[in-house]
């Protein structure tokens, strides 16, 4: 019997080589964002980002196959290590108690609400983005010119080899 994934050390370490970078290129941004108006608008932008280039990523990964071998590693590396770092919502929440501390309610509740929608947002477009550059691999579709059911042109994986659905 294997390792579960998670267990494994070889996945741990893609996530945490992932992770370290993610949280360099996080904490790089930041400091060259700085608050405008006392509203961290790093913080929102690395989120935004983040949440759309994991959307992005995970479509691509999915469209290509199972999640096994390469897929998996870079989906590990990637999507958990690197995203999982370079997000941070932790910040958010604590920007997010900081701002409601200093008495913006409205502001606090803008800022932490907005966030998670347009993050929300942002990972639906990265799919649907994703999903709109998409090539069809012309290998993963097989195609006869007639099949048993004497529909020409029918892929093949669609039908079973008595012809029915």
């Amino acid at each position: 019997m294997s390792r579960p994934v998670h267990l494994r050390a070889s996945h741990l370490g893609l996530a945490f080589i992932g992770g370290t970078l993610g949280t360099a290129a996080r904490e790089g941004l930041s400091r060259l964002l700085p608050a405008a108006g006392g509203m961290p608008i790093a913080i929102v932008a690395i989120n935004l980002v983040g949440a759309f280039l994991l959307g992005l990523l995970l479509d691509a990964l999915a469209r290509r196959g199972p999640d096994e071998g390469r897929r998996r590693m870079l989906r590990i590396l990637l999507g958990t290590g690197f995203m999982g770092g370079f997000t941070t919502y932790s910040a958010l929440a604590a920007d997010t108690a900081g701002l409601l501390g200093d008495g913006g309610v409205r502001t606090g509740l803008a800022y932490g609400l907005g966030t998670v929608v347009l993050g929300g947002l942002a990972t639906w477009a990265g799919i649907a983005i994703g999903s709109l550059t998409h090539r069809p691999n012309p290998a993963a579709v097989e195609t006869t010119a007639d099949d048993s059911a004497g529909r020409p042109g029918t892929a093949s994986a669609n039908w079973d080899e008595g012809g029915s659905r």
